[in-house]
């Protein structure tokens, strides 16, 4: 594996001992550990309810945008009831979750929630054959729950471009290696280190993408592997931001700075400035979640006296969280599988009720919002 000119990180004689300037990251990772804290104190102000709603918020967002990253699209509807059923939150609106989705899920709550607990190959195999459930990546079969082997061919390749004119943008170490490297890398994650929590993760999220031990996957699981660690540095299971929301927002960037790591010198400081400006972005983008949370509150108070059917309290719950595009009787019924005339019917009565209001008219029929005043 350790070439003499070596085209990867990975292949370097220093291989493992990754590099940074200290100079260089200090002020910003000062800067993102103030705001990390406050943060924390503002949303330990908000009570227990509220706190467990902002979690609700920030982890479906987390699961959902880090799959957005690897182009599989998630319903939001179900991640959202699958994490309420599983922490135990209770929320109106809840639906059935097919067990892609209860997967994805789990694998997330078992990082985030049980933090504490030491990272295992078995714990990785876990959360392997949780991300695919029916051994299949889209139509392929692969081997899960387990290390890529030579069983399946070498070298794995991360390529783009048509055929005859493909990029490869990054070449995985020879599975051959695999063990020996995780063994490596887990104990070192497993160990305390006097080493800052935040630039752990940084570092934890490329070790473990470099690898790629898995045939599929890799990138979910490493971005899990650093949510984990962030949970630990904020000491706390609630998740009040997403850091894989600010990635999807960067994705072509993101993707960038990995292949320059990944092809450059032992020295990662451009790879740590980077991942730490964006979790700085994200923290600032949990202002939103924040916002959000606390007017969602403030509705459902409103609205606790006001009779609703199960269809009714699951369309306010999807609209409160960030409906995309614009409510029509055509998407009610759609959503809710129901005919045109039942959910115009639900729609009025909540309209009567006033919960919700008309806010427009077009060829394809009237749009309709949440009444946000009185």
């Amino acid at each position: 594996m350790r070439n003499k000119l070596p085209k990867y990180i990975y292949q370097h004689k220093q291989w493992p001992d990754f590099q940074w300037d200290a100079n260089i990251i200090s002020a910003l990772l000062a800067s993102v550990r103030f705001k990390q804290g406050r943060l924390i104190g503002q949303m330990e102000n908000l009570g227990f309810q509220l706190q467990k709603e902002a979690t609700l918020m920030a982890m479906t967002e987390e699961i959902i945008k880090s799959s957005e990253i690897e182009g599989e699209i998630l319903d939001v509807a179900q991640v959202r009831s699958s994490i309420a059923r599983r922490m135990g939150i209770d929320v109106a609106g809840i639906v059935a979750s097919d067990r892609q989705v209860d997967g994805v899920v789990e694998m997330m709550i078992d990082a985030t929630q049980s933090f504490e607990q030491a990272l295992t190959d078995e714990r990785l195999f876990g959360w392997h054959a949780l991300l695919f459930p029916s051994g299949r990546s889209g139509a392929r079969k692969i081997v899960v729950g387990h290390w890529r082997s030579n069983a399946k061919e070498d070298p794995m390749q991360v390529i783009s471009g048509a055929i005859g004119r493909e990029r490869v943008h990054f070449q995985a170490p020879d599975s051959f290696y695999i063990p020996s490297e995780i063994n490596a890398f887990i104990s070192w994650f497993n160990e305390e280190l006097k080493l800052d929590a935040l630039l752990k993760a940084a570092i934890a999220h490329l070790w473990f993408v470099t690898i790629h031990p898995f045939e599929d996957g890799n990138g979910r699981i490493a971005r899990t592997i650093a949510d984990m660690q962030l949970t630990r540095s904020d000491q706390s299971p609630y998740r009040f931001y997403s850091m894989s929301s600010q990635i999807r927002l960067e994705r072509n960037a993101y993707y960038a700075i990995l292949e320059e790591t990944q092809k450059g010198e032992m020295d990662i400081t451009n790879w740590v400035m980077w991942f730490l400006s964006c979790l700085d972005r994200a923290l600032d983008s949990s202002r939103g979640l924040l916002d959000k949370v606390l007017v969602k509150a403030k509705l459902w108070e409103r609205f606790k006296l006001v009779s609703m059917n199960e269809r009714q309290s699951q369309m306010i719950n999807m609209m409160l969280d960030g409906f995309d595009g614009k409510l029509t009787t055509t998407k009610w019924a759609k959503i809710t599988q129901t005919s045109a005339d039942t959910a115009l019917r639900d729609i009025q009565d909540l309209i009567n009720k006033n919960v919700l209001v008309k806010v427009g008219e077009s060829r394809k029929g009237s749009s309709y919002e949440v009444r946000l005043g009185e």
